[in-house]
């Protein structure tokens, strides 16, 4: 049996999904034996706006687990972040 409680609950639920579903993608970098440590730090700090910091962990982890999701958001802000990054010789994706 169903009570207006649970309708709205139910219908709360299939809202958030769609919001939460909406072209939400990640900026997928992979390593290569080309690019230096350097090379790459600083390249997601011009083009992702990362801090130093965070573009060292992703860097570390980029060379030790083969990629790393650099950046999380709407295809459309991640579409220039990939072509600056491949631009500066750097294989990535938007996954």
């Amino acid at each position: 049996m169903s009570t207006d409680f649970d309708i709205a609950i139910e219908e709360e639920i299939q809202t958030g999904e769609d919001i939460g579903s909406e072209s939400l993608r990640d900026l997928m970098v992979y390593n290569d034996d080309f690019n230096t440590f350097d090379h790459v730090i600083n390249t997601l700090v011009k083009v992702c706006k990362h801090d130093v910091h965070q573009a060292e962990q992703c860097t570390f982890l980029i060379h030790y687990k083969g990629k790393c999701s650099v950046k999380k958001g709407m295809y459309e802000e991640l579409k220039p972040m990939r072509e600056g990054v491949t631009s500066a010789g750097i294989k990535a994706s938007i996954v």
